[in-house]
């Protein structure tokens, strides 16, 4: 009996910290190469209200994904344990989120949301590229602005992004559980 538990409790330990931090430098370069490439692809010969959707687009991407990362630490379990125990879809999927907040909130806050941070300031340098470019206009302060600009939307999405996810963790973790609970379904 000694030896089933002691299979069990290894089976429910967390991964080693060294192979969290393996595991997510692969998934880093992944995501980064994949959304890269995506951003590549739609600003390739795209126009500048195009290229300006897509700088929306990732800056929305990484407010969603904060909020995300932030209430998966703030929610409690003990709402869900009663969902999962009526069946509820989706309640499960946030279970094991809650159960794992530190690698969600890693993967959410700083692998997404870093990665959506570097391509947004990449699509803009290539929007000021193009402005500059058709107004054969060449100023620093252009780029400036648009820096200061874009850095204003992302941290004052996600200030307003983590007031939300506080105050609707509950909410938030179930619907990403529903979310998760929808992929696994249709995976079967």
């Amino acid at each position: 009996m000694g030896s089933h538990k002691r299979k069990r409790n290894k089976k429910n330990a967390p991964m080693p910290q060294f192979q969290w931090i393996l595991r997510i430098f692969f998934i880093a370069i992944s995501l980064s190469a994949v959304l890269s490439l995506v951003s590549g692809t739609l600003l390739a010969g795209a126009g500048i209200a195009i290229a300006i959707l897509v700088l929306i687009l990732f800056i929305l991407l990484g407010i969603v994904f904060d909020i995300i990362g932030v209430s998966v630490t703030a929610a409690d379990e003990r709402p869900f344990h009663s969902m999962a125990a009526h069946r509820e879809p989706g309640a499960s999927e946030a279970l094991h989120l809650l159960r794992r907040a530190s690698h969600v909130s890693s993967f959410c806050n700083d692998v997404v949301g870093d990665i959506c941070g570097i391509v947004s300031g990449t699509t803009a340098a290539v929007i000021v590229v193009r402005i500059q470019s058709t107004l054969n206009l060449h100023t620093v302060l252009l780029s400036v602005g648009a820096t200061a600009l874009i850095s204003g939307l992302t941290i004052g999405g996600k200030a307003l992004g983590k007031t939300f996810a506080i105050e609707k963790s509950t909410q938030v973790v179930f619907v990403v559980g529903k979310v998760l609970h929808l992929f696994h379904r249709s995976g079967r």
